[in-house]
């Protein structure tokens, strides 16, 4: 009976806080309203003269990441070139990769996914092989890696699965949740926790804070090497 109670009791609280966030949200709404019906026409125009200025920078970015090689998940040819890749973009995700490494393939299909939508980011990737001094530079020896770097500094790391719920079934939702969390990305979702929706039960994800470098040479998080 006092169970009972209790949750009736949780219940009027909960709808109690719904109808004075809704109360809230009407009289924002109401106030703008109001605020542009007594407007004068100086003051409408003026309105929408910012509007279409914040509307023409916005595109003017736009043409200005694609110029740079946003918008698409390309390869590089060598390390000479990530450094100019990395010094004209303020945020860069950087694959580095082999062509052995199974892992490598499924991070491609997610990475060019987010390329396309994340067009504030440039994504581009590495085969390690051709980057000898680069991946020593960075003491990249987990083989897949994701650099995640910003304003031409790398910042974090994404090493393996270890963060994606240490599955080959992770999906887009997760890697985008997972380069949000290091703000590489704009990322408009919830970043205390990882998105489930796709994600196979019983899927373990380490802390995103502390950076994973382990093993001699490259070691592969696939079992798929040659």
């Amino acid at each position: 009976m006092a169970g009972s109670q209790s949750v009736d009791i949780i219940t009027k609280v909960l709808e109690n806080q719904m109808i004075q966030t809704a109360k809230a949200l009407e009289e924002q709404l109401d106030a703008e309203m109001t605020k542009l019906d007594t407007m004068d026409e100086d003051e409408l125009d003026r309105l929408k003269e910012r509007r279409l200025e914040a509307l023409k920078k916005a595109q003017q970015q736009k043409q200005d990441w694609l110029s740079k090689g946003h918008g698409e998940y390309r390869e590089i040819p060598s390390e000479k070139d990530f450094f100019q890749e990395a010094k004209e973009s303020k945020n860069v995700v950087c694959h580095f990769y082999k062509d052995s490494t199974f892992r490598c393939k499924i991070l491609d299909k997610h990475l060019a996914i987010l390329a396309k939508k994340h067009l504030e980011t440039k994504f581009i990737k590495l085969n390690v092989e051709k980057a000898p001094f680069l991946t020593e530079r960075l003491h990249i020896k987990v083989i897949p890696t994701l650099a995640l770097v910003k304003d031409g500094k790398t910042k974090d790391y994404v090493v393996g699965f270890n963060d994606l719920g240490n599955t080959d079934e992770f999906t887009t939702e997760v890697l985008e949740w997972r380069l949000g969390c290091s703000e590489i990305i704009n990322y408009s979702g919830n970043l205390m926790e990882p998105p489930t929706a796709g994600q196979r039960q019983g899927s373990k994800f380490t802390k995103v804070e502390k950076k994973t470098i382990r093993g001699r040479g490259y070691d592969s998080d696939s079992d798929d090497d040659d």
